[in-house]
C-alpha cells in the first residue's frame, strides 16, 4: 500500500493528519513514554517489532517508555511515527481507517453523547471507580486496558445509528470502553455488540440495578467485562470521564 492511499483530500492525506496527530501528543505530553507506549499499543506493536522496524536495539524503547533514557528529540519521535503507521500500512492499515471513520463525515447524530481518548492507557477495575460502578462479568479482566471511551444513548442509538455510523462509536480502536446510557435491560446493546465485527475491551450500563441474563451470557461468551455505573447523570458520567482526557 502506497502512503496516502487513504485520502482526506489534495492538502493532506489521513495517514498524514494521523502522524502529525501522534507526533504532537508525544511531543507535548507531561510523560512522554507513557504516551509512546500508549500510541505503540494502539497500533498493535510490541517493543520488539517496532525496534526491529527502526533498526535499534529493544532496550532503547523499553528506556524510553519507562523514563530510563532522556526522552526522544522531535527527529526520534518522527522516526518512531513513521515507523508506527508503516507497519500499519502493511498489516492492513486498521489504525489509519479507523482514524479516517473517526475523522470522516462528523456522525449527525445525538446518539454519541461523546467520543474521546484517554490520555494513558486506563484499566477497567479503575474506569469501574471513576463511573461509581463494580465489574459484574468478567471480572478476572480487570486489568485489561482500554484506550478511550464512547459514551452513548441507548434508546437514540436503536433508531437512529446506521450499521455503518456504529462502527464509528469505536473511534482509534475497540479496545474502548463502550458506555450506554438510559438503558432498560442491557439486551440490546450486546445483542448489537454480538452481531458486529468489533469487540469493545469493556461495556459499561447506566441506569439499570440489573442486567439482562442473556446480555450477561453473550458478555461471558465474548469475553467482555461489563460495569454497572451508579454515577447519578450521564451528564455527571461524562464528565468524570472526559477529566482522564486531558
Amino acid at each position: 500500500m502506497e502512503k496516502g492511499v487513504v485520502s482526506r483530500g489534495e492538502d493532506v492525506s489521513v495517514r498524514e493528519e494521523l502522524g502529525i496527530k501522534i507526533a504532537g501528543e508525544i511531543v507535548l505530553s507531561e510523560s512522554v513514554g507513557d504516551a509512546m507506549k500508549k500510541w505503540r499499543e494502539i497500533f498493535g506493536l510490541t517493543q520488539k517489532e517496532l525496534s526491529t522496524s527502526l533498526t535499534i536495539s529493544t532496550s532503547v524503547i523499553s528506556d524510553y517508555e519507562n523514563g530510563r533514557r532522556k526522552s526522544p528529540g522531535v527527529g526520534m519521535v518522527k522516526k518512531i511515527v513513521e515507523a508506527l503507521l508503516s507497519e500499519d500500512e502493511m498489516r492492513g492499515a486498521r489504525v489509519i481507517r479507523a482514524y479516517e471513520r473517526m475523522a470522516g463525515n462528523n456522525i449527525n447524530t445525538s446518539a454519541i453523547l461523546d467520543i474521546r481518548e484517554f490520555s494513558v492507557p486506563m484499566r477497567c477495575g479503575d474506569l469501574a471507580k471513576i463511573v461509581k460502578g463494580d465489574i459484574i462479568a468478567n471480572s478476572d479482566l480487570a486489568k485489561r486496558k482500554v484506550y478511550g471511551y464512547t459514551v452513548i444513548d441507548s434508546l437514540k442509538a436503536i433508531i437512529e445509528l446506521s450499521s455503518e455510523e456504529f462502527l464509528k462509536i469505536y473511534g482509534l480502536t475497540s479496545e474502548r470502553a463502550l458506555v450506554f446510557t438510559k438503558v432498560s435491560s442491557g439486551r440490546s446493546p450486546f445483542i448489537a455488540i454480538r452481531v458486529s465485527s468489533l469487540k469493545p475491551g469493556l461495556v459499561v450500563l447506566h441506569g439499570l440495578e440489573e442486567v439482562d441474563r442473556l446480555a450477561l451470557k453473550i458478555a461471558e461468551k465474548e469475553r467482555i467485562p461489563v460495569i454497572i455505573s451508579r454515577q447519578e447523570s450521564s451528564q455527571e458520567l461524562v464528565r468524570d470521564l472526559r477529566r482522564k482526557t486531558r
